[in-house]
């Protein structure tokens, strides 16, 4: 129908009158058809009753349209105005909850245009919902990577968002590591070396695409926990860098995932990807800041903050504490004789005998020159000394090829533990260094303990 005003129901009132009155100009006429007499159909009064009754018929239609479709388009207008209000107050508060589908949907109780709006108006604010629910995801998100710097706590942070927002039960987060692959996080999944070595996975870094896989009854993709039942939907994703395949998410449940799972997990990994890069930078550079760069043992800053911690720690457990204070015996001459790049190789080649000899969780620290300290936490005297001996002959083997010549070493030891008369780091330092010294006396290449 074309458009007669600027308001609809105006228009519908004009063609409701219109239509009334030309339904009055039609019906006398008909009566007579009907058999009533031309004369009294055709008589100004019956003329003017039945306009009369048309135009009132057309109002009675425009008022009763009015009240059941008016209502129902001012409720849309109110709940739009409504969705408006709420959505300019969270553009800056980020405060959605006014916005929900269950605060501003409409009733859907028509089968026709009007419930077909009401209800294309309500999965609209659904998709809105949707819509804030993964901005606020991303949001969270953002701010779980930026606030972790090292990878194993970004790993651990990270899957546990990832688990929460995509609706897995269970996951994993692998990286490459010189040349490996290596889990750093884990959650409902079993036989870790094994995920490591996964076929799925090992396709995942090769190609770059993600994987979205279903498992049939008696197939198994990834041993997993979830309360005792088998996986039956796996998602194996790359995390991806500048073409780069920094590493591996994998996601595991034992339904299936929602609907918008693989969209925010793609989100995730651009956002994965620069914070895996920039965790490994932080790696190196702590590692590069930490480590003496010839004999790749701890630096003498880096090697006393640790002798603090593990102090304090003895401190507080009331546990033991070893430190031995080695030094390679007439170092001096073989700088002097062979240069000081021999001596270099030298100290190389010590520390990484030292390094082999140690227990796991004992730390080796180039202390100065040709002085390197091992901390042996939980060490008492018999561990000590056990330990010391077996350092001071492994170093006593260990030889460098000087042309036709090998060039051996060996080192004098210091042994000292915490205990009586030890109420600082530097005052255990002090008693393993006055061992030293008495095994230099003594003739060299043996161990003293304090």
């Amino acid at each position: 129908m074309p458009r007669l005003t600027s308001r609809v129901f105006t228009d519908l009132a004009i063609w409701m009158a219109g239509f009334g009155l030309l339904v009055g100009l039609v019906f006398p006429p008909f009566c007579i058809v009907l058999g009533l007499p031309a004369d009294r159909a055709l008589s100004p009064a019956f003329y003017a009753s039945t306009l009369a009754a048309g135009v009132v018929v057309g109002g009675a239609n425009f008022v009763l349209a009015h009240l059941v479709v008016g209502r129902r388009l001012r409720l849309l207008a109110e709940r739009m105005g409504t969705v408006e209000q709420r959505l300019a107050g969270a553009v800056f508060t980020h405060d959605w909850t006014g916005c929900e589908p269950s605060a501003c949907a409409l009733p859907v109780d028509s089968d026709d245009e009007v419930g077909a709006g009401a209800a294309a108006f309500n999965r609209l604010i659904g998709t809105l919902a949707r819509s804030h629910a993964v901005e606020s995801a991303m949001r969270a998100f953002s701010e779980v990577l930026s606030s972790r710097f090292e990878l194993e706590g970004l790993g651990a942070a990270a899957l546990e968002a990832l688990l929460a927002h995509t609706g897995a039960e269970a996951g994993a987060l692998l990286v490459v590591r010189d040349e490996g692959v290596e889990t750093v996080a884990i959650h409902g999944l079993r036989a870790e070396r094994a995920l490591e070595q996964n076929e799925h996975v090992r396709r995942a870094l090769r190609s770059g695409r993600v994987a979205r896989l279903r498992v049939a009854p008696g197939e198994l993709v990834v041993d997993s926990l979830l309360g005792g039942q088998p996986a039956r939907a796996v998602i194996v994703a790359p995390v991806v860098f500048k073409s780069v395949s920094l590493g591996v998410i994998v996601l595991a449940t034992a339904s299936d995932f929602g609907p918008d799972a693989v969209g925010l997990l793609e989100q995730f990994r651009a956002d994965l990807g620069l914070a895996v890069t920039n965790a490994m930078a932080h790696e190196r550079l702590e590692r590069l800041a930490a480590v003496d760069p010839l004999t790749d043992a701890y630096n003498r800053r880096f090697g006393l903050a640790r002798l603090g911690e593990e102090f304090s720690r003895a401190v507080r457990a009331e546990s033991p504490l070893g430190l031995l204070m080695v030094d390679l015996d007439r170092f001096k001459s073989v700088n002097d004789t062979y240069g000081h790049l021999t001596g270099d190789r030298m100290l190389r080649a010590v520390a990484a005998t030292c390094r082999r000899a140690l227990r796991e969780g004992d730390v080796l620290m180039r202390y100065g020159g040709e002085e390197f300290v091992v901390l042996l936490p939980g060490a008492g005297r018999a561990d000590l000394a056990e330990v010391g001996e077996r350092l001071r002959r492994a170093i006593e083997e260990t030889a460098v090829a000087e042309g036709d010549q090998r060039i051996r070493a060996t080192v004098s030891i210091g042994a000292a533990v915490f205990g009586d008369g030890v109420d600082s780091p530097e005052a255990l330092i002090a008693l393993a260094d006055a061992a030293l010294y008495e095994a230099k006396a003594m003739g060299r290449n043996r161990l003293v303990a304090a």
